[in-house]
Parts: C-alpha cells; structure tokens; sequence
C-alpha cells in the first residue's frame, strides 16, 4: 500500500500547466507506478502540495490508515535529515516523516489518542518496524540489484517530475550502487520493542 499525503499541485514550473490537470496527471502517474511494482492499492490524502506542516490533524490521517491497513512495517521519509543525498530535503517530507512517526508511536496503538476512529471501527495498531529513507545515519541495507531496472521504471513513470531522465538515472545508479558492484537501498530501520 502507498499514503501519498500531497496533492501534487505544485509539482511543475510550466505556466502553462492547470493546477487541477497537474493534481491528476501526478495521481495517475502514481498509479501507474506503483501498478508497475504490484503495490495493491493507493490512497492520498491530498494535502496542499509544498504547504504540509506538522499538524495534529496529519497526524490523525496517518493513523487512520495505519489502522485501516495494519502494516506490520511503514516506510517514510527521515523527518530530520534536511540535506540528503546532495539535495535539501522537501519541508513536506520531513514534516510528513515526523508526523508518520508520531502516529506510528504512540499514536496508531493508543486507543484514546482518536476516540473518532475508534468509533469508525478502526481499531488499534502496533507497527513493528519502520524504515526511514533518505537517512544520514542508515543501518539497514537491501540488495536490489535485481530489481533496479524494474525501480528505474517505476521512476520514469512520473514523467511529469523528470526533466533530464538520463541525468536522474545515473545518478540514481551512482548512489545506490555499493563497494561490491551491486546496488542497495538504504534505511534507517527502527524496530519497536513494545
């Protein structure tokens, strides 16, 4: 499953570009591409694109999927790394990171945090592991080697983000690939004790 919490309408510097048209063009694109990688479903939340703070209302909209979905893991973005992998970290990613930690702990498994979900019959949740990308300090690593043409596809799907495709390609091979020549993705991985 995917949360994209964005709305995507602020994703392109064309003054010829409709909000409205940008906002379905970057939902079909995600579709697309988590089709291609065989994700079931995704939801968005539709946030403002580039306007997302830390809000208890966020907060509450992570959880309600958290428990709607019941992942044993949740993968997000490191709310404190502001610079990452030669490039600033978006606002709307590190606040969206700090919010789906808070809402991983304490909040998914805290059955008074939301009385209104529990009402909705969305129970509590306990998050077993989660896994931060983009993180300065990774401890966790998976060989995609297999898999990288498959990612680099999934990638170009989001053919509305993509300027110069060759230059994001090489220089996602370039940071992916390890002292052994096969190519990894990094996390920081958390594993909750209780």
């Amino acid at each position: 499953y995917y949360l994209v919490c964005t709305d995507g309408s602020k994703g392109s510097n064309d003054p010829e570009t409709l909000t409205d048209r940008l906002i379905a063009t970057r939902r079909q694109e995600q579709r697309e591409a988590a089709r291609l990688l065989g994700v079931k479903e995704v939801f968005f939340l539709d946030y403002v694109d580039g306007e997302v703070t830390y809000s208890r209302e966020l907060v509450r909209d992570i959880v309600r999927y958290i428990r709607l979905i019941r992942p044993d893991a949740v993968f997000t973005h490191e709310p404190g790394q502001i610079i990452a992998n030669r490039a600033i970290n978006h606002p709307d990613h590190r606040a969206v990171g700090e919010a789906t930690l808070d809402a991983v702990y304490p909040m998914a498994r805290t059955r008074p945090a939301y009385p209104e979900l529990v009402a909705e019959g969305l129970e509590p949740h306990r998050v077993s592991d989660v896994y931060l990308w983009s993180s300065g300090d990774p401890n966790f690593s998976v060989d995609i080697t297999d898999v990288l043409e498959l990612k680099v596809q999934a990638l170009l799907c989001h053919r509305s983000q993509i300027r110069e495709p060759e230059r994001l390609l090489e220089n996602l091979r370039q940071r992916l690939r390890g002292e052994d020549g096969r190519y990894h993705e990094r996390f920081r991985h958390i594993q909750l004790a209780f």
